[in-house]
């Protein structure tokens, strides 16, 4: 019995046992006691998660893959979630509990399961995973950097990141057109921010929107007063910014009345 990889759900499983080794091996595994995987598919990952320390759980929206799981791995008896990682609440399914998040993500919401762990990152103390490498490139690039954005900032205002190493298309099956990346973000000690959190993403995301444009002018809709303008900051582009610049920044933008 095998799993026939599914193109609606993104999914491309992993053949290579040595980089599914690896991909696990990824998580330090200190703080936290869980550990979710997403996507297991036909369990390449799982079986290695299986032989750590902590408690594995997977989610999985494929009801034929969640049949495998359940046929092949007796140790997932009670730990496998049918349903859809996005939709559900986490934060009641582990009690408040700490957790961390690994997985092959299906590329087609691999950027959502980024944002939903930023929301979730009171509970997810470490996050390792292989995206489609210019995803995992974009979360761990800094400032300066063409691919620099939305992603970057909010990820690393939070975590540290790293990029730990390029997958082939060649171990997949299917293969995908791309090459994959394998990254990690490890929680900040202090990431409570000092400042607004709302306003700090909605300025990041309002300044690149327009990327190529100077703050001046990207935060427009913002309707920031004459005075605060004058400040040299917003004669950059958003790229141009660290993540400490985007949270001084929204320091400013909050005194200034938004």
């Amino acid at each position: 019995m095998s799993v026939k990889a599914k193109k609606h759900l993104g999914q491309h499983f992993l053949t290579d046992e040595g980089i599914a080794k690896q991909i696990a091996d990824s998580l330090v595994g200190s703080n936290y006691k869980k550990v979710l995987e997403i996507g297991p598919g036909m369990g390449v990952l799982t079986k290695y998660l299986l032989e750590k320390p902590y408690e594995t759980f997977v989610v999985e929206i494929d009801t034929e893959s969640v049949a495998y799981l359940q046929a092949h791995y007796l140790k997932l008896a009670n730990n496998i979630f049918s349903l859809d990682f996005l939709r559900h609440d986490w934060q009641t399914a582990f009690k408040d509990e700490q957790f961390a998040i690994i997985g092959n993500f299906p590329y087609n919401i691999s950027t959502q399961i980024v944002f939903k762990t930023l929301e979730l990152r009171q509970f997810i103390p470490e996050f390792s995973g292989m995206f489609q490498k210019e995803v995992a490139e974009r979360i761990c690039s800094k400032k300066g950097s063409k691919v620099y954005g939305i992603l970057s900032v909010l990820a690393q205002a939070f975590y540290d990141v790293e990029y730990l190493f390029t997958v082939p298309p060649t171990v997949f099956n299917p293969p995908p057109k791309v090459d994959s990346g394998v990254m990690r973000m490890t929680r900040k000690e202090n990431y409570e921010l000092p400042c607004d959190e709302k306003l700090l993403f909605k300025v990041v995301k309002t300044a690149f929107q327009q990327r190529r444009k100077t703050l001046r002018n990207s935060l427009k809709s913002l309707n920031l007063s004459d005075k605060l303008q004058e400040d040299t900051i917003f004669a950059q582009r958003p790229e141009q910014l660290s993540v400490e610049e985007f949270i001084s920044l929204t320091q400013k933008i909050a005194a200034d009345g938004i």
